[in-house]
């Protein structure tokens, strides 16, 4: 077995929090519920089904009790944590119960690995309905089901972040959840959906909302540091940076746990879990598009680019000629 390695995260200390880059005044409410509520957003594919699947997975070895809910049309959430085998959906059981006058079950759409609670709330086939409204239709469907009177410590909710149908913001705008974490990398596009995801933290907030973000999870870290550079700037917290590793991207690739306690990578979970429990709902500060883009060397974002406005002439592929007008003028008086 291969020893334990170091890994590029120092746990975060709650006695110190008014050290983190956020002002005190940004601070929302820190009261916690029985049961936290997780939503997690990010860029499709960066990682966030496979941050969920170690993350939850740490967290019930730590004794935790943990429900994942993939909010994700593509029912990808769980398939790392139950080793590939796609686990069946809210929506789909829901249909097929419905046709067959029969009633949705616990047991029909939620399902345990090694004390880790899962579902997924699916969505439509491509082309065939709106993925937000199925999401909307699977949280009234858990409702049913009762939701609210479940006995977790964590309930974590993976959504598309760069998907900005209302259904996909329904934990943010409806105060579902008590806080947000990011996931993002050093790359402009997952860093614009981190930045839309504040941005929406933000707007729900002044409309009375209460919902904070906790932090960012930096995947793939090759360690140039614009996503760090982002949360400083944001005022959000870094929770934890998953080096951009080849085992990590293998074992993955292979449906493999590896936030195993004691395991190679299991420090890294360990804190994360820590940070992520802990972490206080804050007010982030969305960056402007100028200031997304000075997080990175110019010739990689194009920042030189000059916009030069287009002539009728360019449209039209020819100088326009100029025709006298049609109208007859009768009184010049």
């Amino acid at each position: 077995m291969n020893a334990p390695i170091s890994v590029p995260l120092k746990r975060i200390d709650p006695s110190k929090r008014s050290e983190l880059p956020v002002d005190d005044a940004a601070r929302v409410d820190d009261g916690k519920p029985d049961t936290q509520v997780i939503a997690i957003y990010g860029k499709g594919g960066i990682g966030k089904s496979f941050t969920l699947a170690n993350l939850s997975y740490m967290m019930a070895q730590q004794g935790k009790k943990v429900l994942l809910i993939g909010c994700d049309p593509k029912s990808d959430t769980t398939s790392l944590l139950f080793g590939g085998r796609a686990c069946p959906t809210i929506i789909q059981t829901s249909s097929r119960k419905q046709e067959a006058g029969e009633a949705v079950q616990i047991g029909d759409v939620c399902f345990k690995r090694d004390g880790v609670f899962a579902m997924e709330l699916g969505g439509p086939e491509v082309g065939r309905g709106c993925g937000g409204r199925g999401i909307i239709h699977g949280f009234e469907l858990l409702e049913k089901l009762g939701f609210h009177d479940w006995g977790f410590d964590y309930v974590l909710l993976d959504f598309l972040g760069d998907v900005v149908c209302g259904g996909f913001g329904l934990p943010i705008a409806r105060d579902m959840c008590q806080k947000v974490i990011v996931v993002g990398s050093n790359d402009l596009q997952s860093l614009y959906v981190a930045n839309n995801v504040c941005s929406a933290v933000q707007y729900f907030r002044k409309l009375g909302g209460n919902v904070g973000v906790a932090g960012l999870v930096v995947n793939k870290d090759d360690g140039t540091g614009e996503a760090q550079r982002f949360a400083a700037a944001a005022g959000i917290p870094v929770l934890a940076a998953v080096p951009s590793d080849e085992d990590i991207r293998r074992k993955s690739a292979n449906y493999e746990i590896i936030g195993r306690p004691g395991g190679r990578w299991g420090a890294l979970f360990e804190a994360l879990g820590e940070n992520v429990a802990g972490a206080p709902p804050l007010l982030p500060t969305p960056l402007s598009q100028d200031e997304l883009l000075a997080l990175f060397d110019g010739e990689a974002v194009g920042r030189d680019v000059v916009l030069e406005p287009a002539t009728l002439a360019d449209m039209c592929g020819t100088e326009r000629i100029e025709r006298p007008s049609l109208e007859v003028i009768y009184d010049q008086s």
